[in-house]
């Protein structure tokens, strides 16, 4: 997909399955990847402002290694020297893990969190820590005291990065870094992805560990991966995933390999469409978008359906007990504390969680549970909802009403324990990207990649770069 584009003078512009594919071959060195990723973090970090934290001589050393171990013969994986960031949600023993807030500058983590564990045993190299929204608590990506990166797809204007996963957004799009760990409560992994131009995966609960991620809400958390295409998306999933005596929610669940089906096609898939009566909240930009989407997948073979849903989407942007309620549990000492130096929209999203009576929060959570089958039956003969990521491109910062999310069409996602996979699928007039997300019931993360899959094989959306690193 992305080879024929490959530029091997320049390894920060090869995807990660590229770059892993020719580290392997010993056609380019670990050394090469990582100082080329430094150098444009040099060039293009002071307007983008991505990382929270790059661990530039770490990464060197780690590098070194990795290539030692690759020529002896000694490789531990097919990922071995590929360099990843983390969002500062991740801990790393020994490292500062703000979660976004300016009250944790100095925080430094006990523990390293299993994800991190397993991209490192794969012989991966940590290229330092991403920005986010303080507690990983809002969409548009803002973060008022620790900064907001810079969305590399407008020169002119600051635009909205997309959130709480802003700064894992920002760096690979840019080319700062190859793929990134996000983490998805409320669609944190895609509308980053939507806004940047990314591929994102939003995961099922359980399917990858949450031991070592500081949590938002315990019950809707879960990491995922963001890349530039779906085969990376796929790759870093992979690692990811699996059972983790450390985290209760992964018990049992045992990993699927999506790279058998990968390729298969969409051919005899049925994929519906989003109701009529949400179209109205999409821009008229993203809905072309979403119709090419639609004509493209039914050239490529599958079965375009409707789908009557028991609910409408914005249903669930007011269904927000579980993530309040479990927000203020996790952060509501520092909200209450009225010296602490907190975001002002956070630490309002994070007090309306102690107003949440524990009738209020077992009722939704009934209600989740009522929802969830309700949807079963909906899909019950339907492999994915096709819906658009967000309802417009990436708008600018002087725009975002903090009191309005642009979590329409994610938020459910979350609510009803799904997976869901955005990926570019248009550019507005003005260059912004559009996005397009495939939504599968819970543990069918293999299906939505390779529905992405087939669109980005008859598509070159992703392969575009933003203009403000071109």
């Amino acid at each position: 997909m992305n080879d024929a584009s490959a530029d091997l003078t320049d390894p920060a512009l090869l995807p990660a399955h590229v770059l892993a594919r020719e580290i392997a071959a010993r056609r380019i060195s670990p050394v090469d990847v990582v100082d080329a990723l430094l150098a444009r973090i040099e060039r293009f970090e002071p307007k983008l402002r991505s990382f929270v934290a790059v661990y530039g001589a770490d990464a060197r050393l780690a590098a070194e290694g990795a290539d030692k171990a690759i020529r002896s013969g000694h490789a531990v994986g097919p990922l071995h020297g590929v360099p990843v960031a983390l969002k500062d949600l991740v801990e790393l023993e020994g490292r500062v893990t703000t979660g976004g807030s300016a009250n944790w500058r100095e925080r430094r983590s006990t523990v390293t969190a299993t994800i991190a564990r397993r991209m490192i045993a794969q012989g991966m190299i940590v290229l330092g820590k991403t920005h986010t929204v303080e507690f990983a608590f809002g969409g548009w990506g803002t973060n008022q005291h620790m900064g907001t990166p810079w969305n590399p797809w407008d020169p002119a204007h600051a635009r909205t990065p997309g959130g709480s996963s802003n700064g894992s957004g920002v760096a690979v799009a840019a080319r700062l870094a190859p793929w990134a760990i996000g983490t998805d409560t409320g669609g944190s992994v895609r509308l980053p992805a939507s806004f940047c131009g990314l591929t994102g995966l939003k995961a099922t609960i359980g399917r990858i560990s949450v031991h070592g991620v500081l949590p938002l809400s315990t019950s809707l958390d879960t990491p995922g991966p963001m890349a530039r295409d779906v085969m990376d998306v796929a790759l870093l999933y992979n690692v990811l995933q699996g059972p983790d005596p450390l985290d209760p929610n992964t018990r049992g669940i045992l990993p699927v390999d999506p790279m058998p089906t990968l390729s298969r096609g969409v051919r005899g898939l049925r994929l519906a469409r989003m109701p009529q009566s949400e179209r109205a909240a999409c821009s008229p930009e993203m809905l072309a978008a979403y119709d090419r989407s639609l004509e493209t997948l039914s050239r490529l073979g599958a079965e375009i359906v409707e789908i009557a849903l028991p609910f409408a989407f914005s249903d669930f942007l007011n269904a927000q007990a579980i993530l309040e309620a479990e927000a203020y549990f996790n952060d509501g000492a520092l909200a209450e504390d009225a010296g602490t130096l907190l975001d002002d929209a956070v630490r309002a999203r994070v007090l309306g969680g102690g107003r949440i009576s524990a009738q209020d929060y077992l009722a939704t959570k009934r209600r989740q549970l009522a929802c969830k089958r309700q949807m079963a039956m909906a899909m019950a003969d339907i492999d994915a909802l096709l819906t658009p990521s967000t309802a417009t491109a990436a708008i600018r910062l002087d725009e975002v009403d903090q009191s309005v999310m642009p979590s329409r069409f994610t938020r459910f996602g979350n609510f009803l324990e799904m997976c869901a996979l955005s990926l570019p699928n248009g550019f507005t007039s003005g260059g912004l990207p559009l996005s397009l997300q495939i939504c599968c019931q819970g543990y069918e993360e293999a299906t939505a990649l390779r529905i992405g899959y087939a669109l980005q094989q008859a598509t070159d959306y992703h392969l575009k770069v933003p203009p403000v690193v071109a």
